[in-house]
C-alpha cells in the first residue's frame, strides 16, 4: 500500500457565533485527501481528513513542511509488516528534523493527516474505524452506542434568552438528553439568568454543561464557581487558561463539581502535565483532549496510555470536535462519550446523515473507514479532492 499523492483545499466555516474568547466569523479549515495505490471494489483507496474547530486552516504547513516529507519518505519506511500504512510510522516521517516542545499549530497540520490516513488504512482493511480500533487496541471491545451531548449556546449578535432557550429547546428534540452552553462572555448576573432559562427548560443540573473558553483568572474562577456550585451542573468546563496548571489545581481545592479541560493541549507531553500538575480529580473531572488538533490518533493512542499508567480511566475522556473521528475513537477505545455540534461548524461538525441521535446516544454506521462519505454535506467538500 503507497501513497501517490496527497492533495489539500481550505474551506471557510464562516459562522456568526462567538464564545468568550473568539468569534469564528473568519474561521477556516484545512481538507486533505491521502490517494493511494490499494485499490477496493474497483477503486483507489483514499483517506480524508480535516482539522477541527477552533483553529485555523494549516496549509502553509502541510505544504511546506509535513505533505513533501510524507511523500518524499521510502514507501516501505511507512508500511507496516502486512503491507499497509502504518499512521505511526508516517507521523514519524512527517516530524523529521522538528524538535520536541513547541506543541502549536504544527500538531493540527499533522493531526488533518493523520484523519486521513487512519480512514485510508480501515478502508483498505474493509472496516470501519472504530472496528478497527477496538481489534488493534481495545481487546476486540467496543461500545455498541456513543454517549453525545450537543455544545452549542453561542453569542450570537442580537441573541437574547428566549433564542437559547430555543435553540436549546431545538437539540432536545434531536434526542439530545444532555447540552451545553458558552458562559463568560457576558456579566456573572447576566449570565446566571441564562443558565437558570436554560435549567428550566433541561430539568435538572446534570443536564447541563457551561463552557468558560479559557477566559478566566483565578479569583473570577473562583467567583463563578461559587456562583454555579448550586446547580449541580454536568460540568464547569475550561473556567482558566489550558496551560494555567497550578490555577486548575488551587480551583480543585475548591470547586466540588466536575471540572473539565484539555481540548487545547496538543501533545501527549502537555497532557501529562495538566495530570502531573493540574490537580483533576479521576474519579469525577472529564479530559478533552482533541486527536484531530493534537498530532492525531497517533498521539491519542500515547495519551490514553500515559492517562492508564496515572490511574486514569479512558471513561473520563469526552474528546472536543464533535466530528466522524472522534466518535469513532470514542466507541472503538470505549471513552465516555463524544461532543456533537448539531447547528454550528458546518459541515464539519455532526455525524452521518442516517444516524440520529436516540435518547442522547448514537449507533455508529458499517462503512468503512470514518465514514464521511455517509455525511453528505461534507462529502460535497471532500469528494472533489478524489478525483
Amino acid at each position: 500500500m503507497r501513497i501517490v499523492a496527497v492533495r489539500d483545499i481550505v474551506a471557510p466555516i464562516r459562522s456568526s457565533i462567538a464564545n468568550a474568547y473568539i468569534d469564528f466569523s473568519q474561521m477556516t479549515a484545512s481538507v486533505v485527501a491521502v490517494v493511494t495505490d490499494r485499490v477496493v471494489d474497483g477503486k483507489p483507496v483514499i483517506g480524508y481528513g480535516f482539522n477541527s474547530n477552533g483553529r485555523y486552516a494549516q496549509q502553509g504547513l502541510l505544504r511546506e513542511r509535513f505533505i513533501p516529507r510524507l511523500l518524499a519518505a521510502p514507501a516501505d519506511s511507512l508500511i507496516d509488516a502486512d503491507g499497509f500504512l502504518d499512521p505511526a510510522r508516517c507521523q514519524a516521517a512527517m516530524m523529521k528534523n522538528e524538535k520536541p516542545g513547541g506543541h502549536g499549530e504544527r500538531s493540527v497540520a499533522v493531526g488533518t493527516l493523520d484523519m486521513a490516513l487512519w480512514d485510508a488504512l480501515a478502508k483498505a482493511h474493509r472496516v470501519p474505524l472504530w472496528k478497527l480500533l477496538a481489534d488493534r487496541h481495545n481487546g476486540g471491545e467496543a461500545d455498541d452506542k456513543a454517549w453525545v451531548y450537543a455544545a452549542g449556546g453561542y453569542y450570537y449578535p442580537g441573541k437574547d434568552i428566549e433564542q437559547l432557550t430555543e435553540e436549546m429547546k431545538h437539540y432536545l428534540g434531536l434526542g439530545y438528553r444532555h447540552v451545553k452552553m458558552k458562559i463568560g462572555g457576558v456579566a456573572l448576573p447576566d449570565d446566571l439568568r441564562r443558565i437558570e432559562a436554560v435549567l428550566d427548560l433541561v430539568g435538572e443540573g446534570e443536564r447541563l454543561a457551561v463552557d468558560v473558553n479559557g477566559r478566566f483568572d483565578l479569583p473570577t474562577a473562583l467567583e463563578w464557581g461559587r456562583a454555579l456550585e448550586q446547580y449541580g451542573l454536568k460540568w464547569f468546563e475550561e473556567p482558566l487558561d489550558p496551560l494555567d496548571y497550578l490555577a486548575h489545581a488551587a480551583l480543585a481545592t475548591q470547586y466540588k463539581g466536575v471540572l473539565a479541560t484539555g481540548e487545547n493541549l496538543f501533545s501527549m507531553q502537555d497532557a501529562r502535565n495538566l495530570i502531573r500538575h493540574g490537580g483533576l480529580r479521576p474519579d469525577r473531572d472529564i479530559l478533552q483532549f482533541d486527536p484531530a488538533l493534537s498530532y492525531g490518533l497517533v498521539e491519542y493512542l500515547r495519551t490514553l496510555d500515559m492517562l492508564k499508567d496515572h490511574g486514569w480511566s479512558p471513561r473520563r475522556c469526552v474528546p472536543h470536535g464533535g466530528h466522524q473521528f472522534a466518535l469513532n475513537i470514542a466507541v472503538g477505545l470505549q471513552c465516555g462519550g463524544n461532543e456533537s455540534y448539531p447547528q454550528v461548524f458546518a459541515p464539519f461538525g455532526g455525524f452521518a446523515d442516517d444516524c440520529p441521535v436516540v435518547d442522547g446516544r448514537v449507533t455508529m454506521p458499517s462503512l468503512p473507514g470514518v465514514g464521511f462519505e455517509a455525511k453528505s454535506d461534507l462529502w460535497a467538500v471532500m469528494k472533489p479532492l478524489g478525483t
